[in-house]
């Protein structure tokens, strides 16, 4: 039997950057903003991000992406098409 590795309930803003593949300060953006919803920890008040508070708000990105693609507010970001 094998043993599956820990979920953790929290990341780091540093993970958090990774999952979304943005930058530190674009996590750091979302958090004071109250968009990604997050707690202070410890003395030094490091942050952490519920691994649900995440995907919370990946859903809603996908939603208001799908109510602007609807409403043809969506303008080519340059990407190349996948």
């Amino acid at each position: 039997m094998t043993e599956e590795p820990k979920k953790h309930r929290f990341l780091t803003i540093e993970q958090a950057a990774e999952e979304l593949n943005v930058s530190h300060s674009q996590i750091r953006a979302l958090l004071k903003t109250g968009e990604l919803r997050a707690i202070q920890v410890g003395g030094r008040g490091m942050w952490r991000i519920g691994v649900k508070d995440l995907e919370d708000y990946i859903a809603e990105a996908y939603r208001r992406t799908a109510e602007r693609i609807d409403a043809g507010e969506i303008v080519d970001d340059g990407e190349p098409d996948a």
